[in-house]
Order: C-alpha cells, then structure tokens, then sequence
C-alpha cells in the first residue's frame, strides 16, 4: 500500500483521550486500571490509530505559514471540495454551494434542526440500539426519543421492521425520525430498496428526517452508500443530511461538519437555528484540512483505508465465531465498530457485563459498555488499529477475558 496503515501510531502526550481515558469528558471511558506487563491497545472511542492522509497536514502547514488568522469566510475552494467529494465517492448530482451549510459537529447540527422541526416535548422515531449521542444529548433537550427495534435476519443481517416504525409513528404522534446511515453501533449500510419503503412511510405519515451520514465514507467492501436524499424527490425535500470529514480522516480534535439542505425554506430555519449559540463558526485549519483531505489523494488514501478497516472486521469476525461461543456478532457493512452481544455467553459463565468489561480492561484492552447505547449485555469496539494490534487485543481476550 502506498500510506501507512500498519505503523503503531505512539499517541502519548498528543492531546488523545483514547490513550489517557481518565481524561474522557464524556464519561463513557472504560473503567479499570492496567495491569503491569500490559500495554494499552485503545479500542473504545470512535477514532482511528492510523496517520491521517498526508495531503491534510500539507494543507494546514500551508496555511499556516501565513502568519495572519484574522476573521474570514469560507473560501470557494471549499465549497468546491465538497460538491466534488460527493459527486465522486456518492453519484451526487445537482449540488450547490448554497446547499452546504458549516456545522461545529453533527450532533449539533441534528439538535438544530430539532429545534426548528419539533417543540420540546415531541417524541422523535429512531432505530434501537441507538448511538449513545442521540440518548444523552437530544433526551437533555427535550425531546423524547422513541426506538424502534432493529431486528436481525436469519443470516445475522440487521433489518429495519417497517411496520413497527409506522405503527409508533402513528401511535406517538412522530413527525421527525433522526436517520442513522450507515447506522450506528450496528455498523448497517442501507440498501435503496430498505430506504425506499422508508420514505413511503415518511411520506405517508409527514415524517422529516434528520439524516447522520458522517460514517458515509466508511463502508466496507462490497457495499455502497446511498445517500438518503438520492432516493427521490420527496426524500430530497423531505430530509436534512449532515456530513464531515473527521470519522473518515480521524479529524475530531479538528471540529467541523457539514449539512446539505435542498428544501429553501429549512435550509434558512435551520442556518439561522445554528446561529444562535453565536459559536457555530468555522475555524480556519479546519477549512484546510477539508481542503486537503478532498483532494484526489484523500480519495485514494480512503480507498486504502476501506481495504485495511475490511480486512480488521473479517478477522475479528471470524475470530469471535471461532473462539468466543455464547458470543454473538453482526459482520457489520460500513463504520469500523464492532458490537458484540455478550448475553448469552455470561449466563453460560455466571459473570456480569462488569466483570467481564474488567477484564479486558485489566489487560490492556480497552472497550466500551455497550449499556451506553441502550444495549444489556453488549460490548462495542474499535478496530480501527493496526492489524497486529487487533490480533494482540483478541489474543489478550481469549486468554484473560472469555475464559
């Protein structure tokens, strides 16, 4: 390969709380402390150990060589890099500069647009299990989020259940859903046909759809995005996308999103909404590095990247089936999350979910509680690592762990 995926990226002292946990301002780090003899292999927050795409640090250094940071506004050159990026990686046609909005992040780019289509109090449809940011944040502002289970085929593949969505639309009176694709934990890359029916039902019941594609870059191989406002006319009116660069190039620390809006009239509801906490501006690297992670190496450094991520899930997949019994898994399709239903394997072995979070925990091997997504009895990792550190963290497992 021509970038570096295979390097053991030292983070120590480089402002990461996924090597220094106790430093986690969220409050969903892994509890438990290392034994000695162990190293940490960092397999909870969603980030990457990998050097991003060299074009990106290129672009800040660039920038930075000015010595003037003063106010300013978005470069069309930015702009450009999006409608490019999408009409590229996405078949997206018909993008404009006036569609593309700036975001601090997603997540505050979904409350936003809560904010202008619901009143606090409304109750707002999403898929369970449900990404731990919808449960915190959109409960603290008022709204009420209503899960509808996503169910698993014969062959372990997570399904949407159409008419349990209609029926809890109807039944809460629901009017807005917060979309997830690909989703989040499961790691589901929506086939059209899947989006298709669920338009029907948003059509049919007036149901606007806040859309989360910022894994929308991370599908494996032998899948593809469909982007939600591509599945037709009604869909593009109808839905409120949200995009950023930092889960494909590891760029979180960065801050910086984006939405796409095409309905005029949400469009300037939702900028205006976005104002309001006067902090909703752009900084200028973080332009930059979009800049520079959009152009044509970005795109190949991203292709390498999906083969790499590929190869980590089919590993660690096998691997749970192969020496983890009582352990069920779900191959996922798109993001590099791993969630691994432990339920039946510690009733098998008289343990709590605690127990066995603690043991991973203790040698080196840090995952997150699946609980913080609504899920008993769940385990979510990360396998965005290095190869050998994988196959270190699942070694580790088996011996100290799932035994």
């Amino acid at each position: 390969m021509k970038y570096d995926f295979t390097s053991i990226l030292d983070r120590t002292g480089m402002d990461s709380i996924a090597v220094t946990p106790d430093e986690d301002p969220y409050g969903i780090a892994p509890v438990g402390n290392i034994k000695d003899g162990f190293d940490l292999i960092p397999m909870w927050v969603a980030d990457m150990n990998f050097p991003t795409a060299p074009t990106i640090c290129e672009a800040m250094i660039e920038r930075a060589k000015h010595p003037a940071f003063g106010y300013f506004g978005p470069r069309k050159e930015y702009y450009d890099s999006i409608i490019r990026w999408q009409e590229v990686r996405n078949g997206v046609t018909g993008l404009e500069q006036k569609h593309i909005g700036y975001q601090n992040g997603v997540l505050g780019g979904v409350l936003s647009a809560l904010a202008v289509l619901c009143s606090q109090g409304d109750n707002v449809l999403v898929h369970a299990p449900t990404y731990v940011g919808f449960l915190e944040e959109v409960g603290q502002m008022g709204y009420h989020l209503i899960g509808s289970e996503l169910v698993r085929d014969e062959n372990g593949v997570w399904r949407m259940d159409y008419e349990d969505m209609e029926k809890k639309i109807r039944q809460y009176h629901i009017h807005t859903t917060i979309f997830c694709s690909p989703h989040n934990p499961t790691g589901r890359v929506w086939e059209r046909e899947e989006l298709e029916k669920a338009f029907e039902i948003f059509e049919r019941n007036n149901v606007y759809v806040v859309s989360d594609e910022i894994w929308s870059d991370l599908i494996l191989e032998g899948h593809k995005h469909i982007p939600l406002q591509s599945v037709s006319e009604d869909a593009r009116n109808r839905t409120v996308a949200f995009y950023a660069p930092s889960k494909t190039f590891n760029l979180a620390g960065l801050v910086g999103s984006y939405h796409i809006i095409y309905n005029d009239y949400l469009r300037a509801r939702i900028k205006r909404q976005s104002a309001l906490s006067v902090y909703n501006a752009m900084n200028v690297l973080s332009m930059h590095a979009l800049i520079g992670a959009y152009k044509d190496e970005g795109m190949e450094w991203v292709d390498e990247l999906r083969t790499v991520l590929t190869g980590n899930v089919d590993f660690a997949y096998e691997f749970i089936k192969n020496n983890f019994k009582g352990v069920e898994v779900s191959k996922p399709e798109g993001t590099y999350m791993l969630l691994l239903d432990c339920g039946q394997w510690l009733k098998e072995h008289g343990k709590t979910l605690d127990e066995l979070l603690l043991a991973g925990v203790e040698v080196g091997v840090l995952w997150q509680d699946g609980r913080q997504f609504n899920r008993e009895d769940s385990i979510r990792m990360n396998l965005a690592l290095p190869l050998s550190r994988v196959k270190e963290a699942f070694a580790r497992l088996k011996q100290y762990a799932f035994v």
